[in-house]
């Protein structure tokens, strides 16, 4: 009996990692192009501040009805800072590079987040080391995303670079909230943590908007911006990201991050299918580079032994 619901329990996690997965590569692909529609009318901050402060309040409030415990006063610290790395800086910089650079580029820009997570797991918790093969794909990486950067909007013209360096500060953002994730006094319920972390990055994001202006001269919103917001609220914020904290939790950094080489095709595809986006070699030739540089990352990743972790921990706690 025991074994068979050990059985069952396997079994049931292998379901919920697949689905978990499922969304963090299928609805984060399409978000891509969600974004680029919602900013073309409504101002980027606004866009992602009101989009994280709802979804985060719809996650937050049903898991207090389900009888969930609130933040202890220490985690809503680290949920603050969550809030700041995760959604002001990342989502802010993101959803204003995304007025400019085409959603599909924008989204294998993105998919270096493995190899920024690596550099950060090297030398913050002392978990990954170099080796010659990862380097090689680093290097690759980077080839992609200088190609990358001479890419073609729509009408065939070049895009400025600074969008281009906004998008990649945002994914070293990103990468560093969840690698110090696994260091931080958070709260236990999946959705107590996420929507306290959308919560205090939606409300961080709102501040910067009105401190920029972008409330001043605001316009009535179009239909397919508010569609866009909606599905950016209910399909990438309540799904997608709530499925990305529980694979942070459950599986290593580099499985919940295996994201990043499925988005691209998957926002490549609905920005070409769907928004007229062209691809020009340049774009496609980056996207080839990059993606390769992040299947090799993901796969000859070297972990530190399990020793010297234990000396590192040390080391650091005694100075």
């Amino acid at each position: 009996m025991n074994r068979h619901i050990a059985s069952y329990e396997g079994r049931g996690f292998k379901w919920k990692l697949a689905a978990a997965l499922g969304a963090v590569y299928i609805l984060w692909g399409s978000t891509y192009f969600a974004i680029r529609v919602a900013v073309s009318t409504i101002p980027p901050l606004l866009a992602a501040g009101v989009r994280f402060v709802i979804a985060g309040l719809l996650l937050y409030g049903w898991s207090r009805l389900r009888g969930k415990e609130p933040p202890q006063r220490s985690q809503w610290l680290s949920l603050w800072l969550m809030g700041l790395l995760m959604f002001l800086v990342c989502y802010g910089l993101l959803f204003w590079a995304e007025k400019t650079v085409p959603s599909g580029v924008t989204s294998v820009l993105v998919a270096m987040i493995p190899a920024w997570m690596l550099i950060l797991e090297v030398m913050i918790l002392k978990t990954q080391r170099l080796s010659k093969t990862v380097v090689a794909a680093l290097m690759i990486g980077l080839a992609g995303v200088a190609i990358l950067t001479g890419a073609l909007d729509s009408a065939g013209r070049h895009i400025p670079w600074l969008p281009f360096v906004a998008i990649l500060l945002s994914g070293i953002s990103w990468s560093l909230g969840s690698v110090v994730s696994k260091k931080m006094n958070l709260p236990v319920a999946q959705g107590i943590n996420a929507g306290g972390q959308m919560m205090c990055g939606g409300c961080l994001l709102l501040l910067c908007s009105g401190l920029f202006g972008e409330w001043h001269g605001l316009r009535p919103v179009p239909q397919n911006a508010i569609f866009s917001m909606i599905y950016l609220i209910v399909a990438g914020s309540l799904i997608a990201y709530s499925a990305y904290v529980w694979l942070l939790r459950w599986v290593p950094s580099s499985k919940a991050s295996s994201y990043a080489y499925v988005n691209p095709v998957v926002a490549l595809g609905v920005g070409y299918f769907m928004g007229g986006e062209a691809l020009h070699a340049s774009a496609v030739v980056g996207a080839v580079l990059a993606l390769i540089s992040v299947f090799i990352i993901l796969t000859h990743r070297t972990s530190v032994p399990v020793e010297t972790r234990r000396e590192n921990y040390t080391d650091k706690s005694g100075s």
